[in-house]
């Protein structure tokens, strides 16, 4: 089980995300969409049509360009933190 982050590395939204991650030390991939087609056109699948970073996909709940307490409370709920 981990948790996937779908964005652009000149994303400040995205960078926020992966640092936050960082941060709580918990495990994660990146899925640069603008190097995977396949990745992007799964974002916009979840999203209306919109490449909206980051997208996460939280063992199954997708996130969209969530706030840290919105991701902190997703991560505790799916139980990758305490």
């Amino acid at each position: 089980m981990e948790v996937k982050v779908y964005g652009a590395d000149w994303c400040g939204d995205t960078q926020r995300t992966l640092e936050h991650l960082r941060e709580l030390g918990v495990a994660h991939k990146y899925i640069n969409v603008e190097q995977d087609a396949q990745a992007a056109a799964w974002v916009r699948e979840h999203n209306d049509g919109k490449e909206r970073k980051p997208t996460l996909d939280l063992a199954g709940q997708i996130l969209t360009e969530p706030s840290s307490r919105e991701l902190d409370s997703a991560l505790r709920e799916k139980g990758f933190m305490a």
